[in-house]
């Protein structure tokens, strides 16, 4: 069964006649010109709905429970995925995931978010939010990375690192920061994808990249708009006020360059044609690390350093 959001009642009760119209057909009747033209419909409404969404809607389809999560991307993108665990210090997180693996051919080392698709999983991976034990655990894979010159994607969909009383006993944004330190020390191509939500600190710790791309329904903030009404209206109810306030759609944050591309979604989402999702963003990758063909260590390090030096000053005498 398809998981429709609230906005995506007309698309519902559409496909629910064509779902309807093919089960009662017995082989006599011929429905096809009716469920053509239903079809035509769902995708007319499809266009207006996805064409016009608001900044409180791309929140709920970035956290829809049907987008490709990072094991998706991995398993399609990642040839000969080798899973590497723990952060040799305290224990092993299994919200951030962490690897080496092919992309295209090439040697490269994975890092990325994973909120698990049902409730086992979920629980599981703590709904990809992050212990201190898996940024340092990034900062392991990164360390690999500069010792054999391996090229770093990320994968960022977290609604934000672990606010545990037990996270922040060990230290949770201590490891942030050097996560971030180890990003921006990087000496090999560093290209990073949010994939669906990207929320505070808990992302910018493996999205401090060389090239940043969104998903065209993705979202990247310093906070939920939940978390931000509460605080700035005391009233999670104003939670839709505070997602256009913040800006945090790729269209926003592109406009205000603050990340480097947008990957554009199958019609509807990413979740209605997530294989067609991983592609483009392969393909983004892809191209994205070809920019940094020839580029040495130095350079490279530099090129992402005056890139975050730079964030905000657009205009600025």
């Amino acid at each position: 069964m398809r998981h429709f959001l609230d906005f995506e009642k007309p698309i519902a009760d559409l496909e629910g006649k064509i779902a309807e119209l093919r089960h009662l057909s017995d082989g006599q009747i011929n429905i096809a010109d009716e469920v053509g033209k239903l079809e035509e419909k769902v995708e007319r409404q499809l266009r207006q709905t996805y064409g016009r969404l608001t900044a409180w809607q791309k929140v709920q389809v970035a956290r829809h429970p049907g987008r490709p999560k990072c094991g998706d991307y991995v398993s399609a993108l990642i040839a000969d995925f080798v899973p590497l665990a723990g952060d040799r210090l305290y224990a092993e997180d299994a919200a951030l995931v962490a690897g080496l693996g092919r992309f295209q051919g090439r040697a490269v080392a994975v890092l990325g978010h994973e909120k698990g698709k049902d409730t086992e999983s979920r629980i599981a991976h703590n709904f990809g939010m992050a212990r201190p034990e898996g940024y340092r655990k990034a900062q392991r894979v990164m360390d690999l990375a500069n010792r054999f010159d391996l090229p770093l994607l990320s994968f960022v969909d977290t609604s934000g690192a672990y606010p545990g009383v037990g996270a922040e006993e060990r230290g949770q944004s201590e490891a942030i920061a050097r996560s971030i330190q180890s990003c921006l020390s990087l000496t090999v191509p560093f290209v990073s994808v949010i994939i669906g939500e990207g929320g505070s600190g808990g992302a910018i710790a493996i999205a401090t990249a060389n090239t940043v791309l969104m998903l065209e329904h993705a979202v990247y903030s310093v906070i939920s708009p939940e978390g931000c009404a509460s605080i700035l209206w005391r009233d999670g109810e104003k939670a839709q006020d505070a997602a256009e306030a913040l800006k945090i759609t790729a269209q926003d944050l592109i406009a205000l360059k603050l990340i480097d591309g947008v990957i554009k979604e199958p019609l509807g989402g990413a979740q209605r044609d997530p294989a067609a999702a991983v592609r483009s963003v392969g393909q983004a990758v892809g191209e994205s690390l070809k920019e940094f063909n020839g580029m040495d260590g130095a350079a490279l390090k530099a090129h992402r350093r005056e890139k975050f030096a730079a964030l905000g000053t657009a205009g600025l005498v």
